[in-house]
């Protein structure tokens, strides 16, 4: 059925709801999944997120897990971690397999428990993290103006088939980008963040 009028609102189109409620989420995994990009870039600090989602293969390597999955982590200064394995007898297999995701990080045994100082940044490692932190969100970026483009081809092929009308699809090619620029705000606050961690000596 064809929709008119300018004065609809898109809320009574339950095709562009949909299409935005859908956009939303696709947006929001994108975020979450930069986030967690993002949180495996160390600053200066100890913080649990350089360590937790590390995979690590445990059990003789019959299962790959993270490392939240296997131990609680705790940052009991702002300078060491202590990670407290569930099943103690998986201890060195947590330790080596921290060593060998080669994020500059040296697990130390002591007794039940992993301690991992973490060393200082290098003025030049700062900026090289810096660096790599922007790729990342640029990365995250992308992702969210993909589903834009993917939203605005849906509205396209909607008013093609004459489902929509051209004020309905304005209406909802005006609200995707709303959207689009309320995420792509988010992603540089994140940005905004990192960095200032990154500059914290």
């Amino acid at each position: 059925m064809l929709l008119t009028g300018a004065c609809l609102s898109p809320k009574l189109i339950p095709m562009i709801d949909a299409l935005l409620h859908s956009t939303r989420e696709r947006m929001k995994k994108a975020i979450e999944v930069t986030r967690v990009d993002l949180s495996s870039i160390r600053s200066g600090r100890a913080t649990p997120a350089l360590v937790e989602n590390i995979v690590v293969a445990v059990y003789g390597a019959t299962q790959h897990l993270k490392v939240m999955e296997l131990a609680t982590i705790s940052a009991i200064d702002s300078k060491t971690l202590v990670i407290s394995p569930y099943d103690p007898s998986i201890l060195s297999e947590i330790e080596r397999g921290i060593a060998a995701a080669n994020v500059g990080l040296n697990p130390i045994v002591d007794g039940e428990i992993l301690r991992i100082s973490i060393p200082p940044l290098s003025e030049e490692r700062r900026q090289d993290y810096i660096k790599l932190a922007k790729a990342k969100l640029e990365a995250g970026k992308v992702m969210v103006r993909g589903v834009r483009h993917d939203a605005m081809k849906e509205l396209d092929g909607a008013l093609s088939s004459k489902d929509l009308g051209e004020d309905e699809k304005k209406s909802g090619e005006k609200k995707v980008q709303e959207l689009t620029d309320e995420m792509i705000a988010e992603l540089e606050a994140m940005e905004a963040k990192k960095e200032a961690e990154l500059m914290q000596v």
